[in-house]
């Protein structure tokens, strides 16, 4: 279960560090590294880290994201960091998500294929930190 979690710290990870490249303009959406199925779309996905509900008092919400998935690889990878941390981080980011997902499909009606895969990765990982302690 450590190891699927950290699997799934990664692809968070990855998914927040695109998802802020593009949102900061560092680079495209359309970069090498990643798949053409997964990258943000002119006409739908990418508008969506441009809406204001893409961001926390300011910050991109992908900025968090990036905090997040460090802590919890760190943490699955054995570093001693206190596992309540990474929970309450997990829980809010689930309250989130679920805000989130909610815009998504009712407010902008855009079906972020990514956003929803982090959103998952978010319940996954709050679940499996719920089990371990």
């Amino acid at each position: 279960m450590i190891f699927f979690a950290a699997i799934l710290c990664i692809i968070g990870l990855w998914i927040s560090v695109y998802f802020t490249g593009v949102s900061y303009r560092w680079f495209s959406p359309d970069v090498k590294w990643v798949p053409k199925v997964c990258q943000l779309k002119e006409s739908s996905c990418q508008l969506v880290v441009h809406t204001p509900r893409a961001k926390l008092f300011g910050i991109p919400n992908s900025v968090f994201g990036i905090g997040v998935y460090s802590y919890l690889l760190l943490f699955f990878l054995g570093v001693n960091l206190p596992w309540w941390i990474g929970f309450v981080a997990t829980a809010m980011a689930v309250i989130r998500s679920v805000y989130l997902a909610y815009s998504l499909i009712f407010v902008t009606r855009i079906l972020c294929p990514l956003c929803f895969t982090s959103h998952l990765i978010n319940l996954i990982l709050f679940i499996v930190l719920w089990r371990i302690h």
